[in-house]
């Protein structure tokens, strides 16, 4: 059986910690989209992580962990990451990399910086990964798969090409130093020992797992509103966000996907520029809810940047759930919201004098203004609580509200950072 775990929103939803539990009933966890452009914070016995390549299966010993074919592979930070859970005492961890994968260059990571530059004021936010320009290679068929990394034939044709366009770019748009074949053939050969111990036919390894019956998950990096189709585009990243790229993106049938996990946070945050339409305008009320929030505030655990914080949005996080096709919600940082005498919730966007409770394209998004119903909050700290009856009653009903407004069951609630600060209703 196939299970997806998904963001609903903006991505920084607490997916990491989700996966992470439901990793225990997982055979195999799968990374089949994005890059090291964003994270997952995790809290466990080893201590707190933030992965950005490794799938969040590596805690557990028993679990093949899988970099699909869908994924932008920085080569030098995934064994990084190895490194640096292995110093914390996590034993190394079992990984397989699709030979279909395909490769992040240091030019990619180059040109994504000298791009933001030129762009100034007007530029999109990047985390400077690389992942803007990988993903713009691979589309225009320039890009260098794992299993090129074998064949030195290719590896000269393939360079040759890129050459010419990227050097082109290089002199006469950003005015930077030009990239030479010998030094990208080495690196090249370097990523190849690297990764060489671990490459293998994914596809066919999950079409031999799904017939064994065997438990596997798809972790996907980001939210709905980050997809380059279905986001606030152009604020978007490079890649599909959605459950059913889990398909593509791992090399399994689409009619595998059984359950369809939608994380979504009890507020909203967003990293990077874009419409963010429940955003908090007063900055001490939102600076006050950052640091409390997540575990040690909410900043990127990719860039480290303050997160744009806001109410909880209705109106995007139902667009979020039905794209993702969402079969279950699971509500985080829940106890975050404790502090407050009142807790507002968006229910609703105004566009041009008309309230809607659809989400909109981007064009009119940049109209809509909040709808807010505003909540009693609960005063108290519920951190420890297990059972759903056992939360005090505004607590009950701020969780019945957003599920009312969602149309989709909420069926987990996680009340702190720990792997078992979880509430299963």
């Amino acid at each position: 059986m196939v299970r997806a775990v998904v963001g609903a929103n903006w991505g920084d939803e607490g997916k990491g910690k989700i996966t992470d539990m439901l990793a225990e009933k997982a055979d195999i966890v799968i990374r089949f989209q994005g890059g090291a452009n964003a994270g997952h914070t995790i809290v466990n016995n080893y201590g707190k992580f933030a992965l950005h390549t490794l799938p969040s299966g590596v805690f557990h010993q028993n679990i093949m962990n899988i970099i699909g074919n869908g994924m932008a592979l920085d080569i030098p930070k995934l064994f990084k990451e190895i490194k640096d859970i292995e110093s914390k005492g996590v034993p190394s961890p079992q990984l397989m990399i699709s030979d279909r994968a395909q490769v992040v260059m240091p030019y990619h990571i180059a040109f994504d910086e000298y791009e933001e530059e030129r762009l100034g004021k007007a530029s999109f936010g990047s985390t400077k990964s690389g992942i803007a320009p990988f993903y713009s290679d691979k589309y225009a068929k320039i890009g260098i798969q794992v299993c090129e990394l074998f064949d030195d034939d290719v590896l000269n044709e393939r360079l040759d090409k890129i050459l010419v366009l990227k050097n082109s770019i290089l002199q006469n748009l950003y005015k930077k130093p030009l990239l030479k074949k010998e030094e990208l053939l080495s690196t090249l050969h370097e990523y190849r020992d690297m990764v060489k111990p671990y490459v293998g036919d994914v596809s066919l390894y999950l079409h031999d797992a799904l017939r064994e019956g065997k438990d596997i998950l798809l972790e996907g990096q980001l939210g709905t509103m980050k997809d380059t189709d279905h986001g606030i585009y152009p604020m978007v990243t490079s890649s599909s966000t959605l459950a059913a790229y889990g398909a593509v993106g791992a090399g399994i049938p689409p009619y595998e996907i059984k359950e369809i996990v939608a994380v979504t946070k009890a507020y909203s945050s967003a990293v990077g520029a874009g419409d963010f339409v429940s955003e908090i305008d007063d900055e001490d009320v939102a600076d006050e809810l950052r640091k409390r929030g997540g575990d040690g505030g909410e900043y990127g655990a990719t860039t480290g940047r303050p997160r744009r914080m806001g109410w909880y949005d209705c109106v995007a996080s139902k667009y979020g759930c039905r794209l993702q096709g969402a079969t279950e919600v699971v509500l985080t940082v829940l106890d975050v919201l404790g502090y407050l005498d009142e807790i507002p919730v968006c229910t609703a966007y105004e566009i041009d004098g008309e309230k809607t409770e659809n989400f909109p394209v981007t064009p009119l998004l940049h109209k809509a203004k909040p709808v807010y119903e505003t909540l009693p909050g609960w005063k108290c700290d519920i951190r420890g609580i297990k059972k759903f009856d056992d939360l005090p009653e505004n607590c009950r009903k701020y969780i019945k509200f957003i599920e009312y407004h969602l149309g989709y069951p909420i069926t987990m609630i996680s009340n702190g950072p720990g792997r078992e600060d979880i509430i299963l209703r």
